[in-house]
């Protein structure tokens, strides 16, 4: 961005429209996207996504923008996608838009905008952070349960972190997030390392398709990669 663009350049905002129930977004989350010229989201190609739906009843007139990110491993494509969507996202910038960009959550807990809010900003553009309600705290409210009190540490890490697990002691907490049943059966890797006797599960946490399990191992089947699973 040139020093003459500076001045009348948008803004790019990461909105965290929570973990599902629409009620759950905050009120300036509501005031950013009803805001904003652009509304642009995560699109992994499978029609309209979770954060859209969330944020449905605000987008009416909205210019909407599908930003492709694949669910893919492979950090060439990973790296080559987002420096593709941090270009369209730069030239809207510099006709003067404003961009909010939808996550599902809250931006700053692995979601895609964190990588192209880091990209936006190196190149001088004003990015601006709109906190919201994480999937974990959510899942801990559906399951009526306190996820951490007094000097009891909490672990928020991606599933089927050894390293991580390794922590365990009668005061830690655990949110596990993004389970893939491709890396094998997560009740496996829970009993391994002595935590699935307490462990319980929220799979598409406010979702009208939301499912809580109060015990992980008395269940079969397959686990949703949008679960969190909370154990100690």
């Amino acid at each position: 961005m040139s020093e003459n663009n500076t001045a009348i350049a948008g803004t790019l905002y990461g909105v965290s429209v929570g973990p599902g129930d629409p009620e759950l977004m905050t009120v300036k989350a509501v005031r950013v996207i009803r805001e904003a010229d652009i509304v642009a989201m995560p699109d992994a190609g499978r029609g309209i996504g979770a954060a859209q739906a969330i944020a449905a009843a605000h987008l009416e007139g909205k210019e909407i923008l599908p930003c492709p990110m694949p669910m893919t491993r492979d950090a060439a494509i990973i790296k080559e996608t987002h420096r593709a969507v941090a270009d369209t996202l730069c030239k809207l910038l510099d006709q003067g838009k404003s961009v909010a960009y939808l996550c599902l959550g809250d931006v700053s807990i692995y979601s895609s905008y964190g990588y192209l809010h880091q990209l936006v900003r190196d190149r001088g553009y004003h990015t601006e952070v709109i906190p919201g309600v994480t999937s974990v705290s959510a899942a801990a409210a559906c399951l009526g349960t306190i996820l951490c009190e007094g000097d009891d540490r909490l672990v928020i890490a991606p599933f089927g972190d050894d390293a991580t697990a390794e922590l365990a002691d009668g005061h830690t907490s655990f949110a596990f997030l993004k389970p893939r049943q491709a890396d094998g059966d997560p009740r496996a890797w829970l009993a391994k390392h002595g935590l699935l006797d307490n462990a319980r599960m929220v799979t598409k946490c406010g979702h009208a398709d939301e499912q809580v399990v109060p015990s992980l191992a008395d269940t079969q089947g397959e686990i949703g990669y949008l679960s969190v699973i909370l154990t100690r």
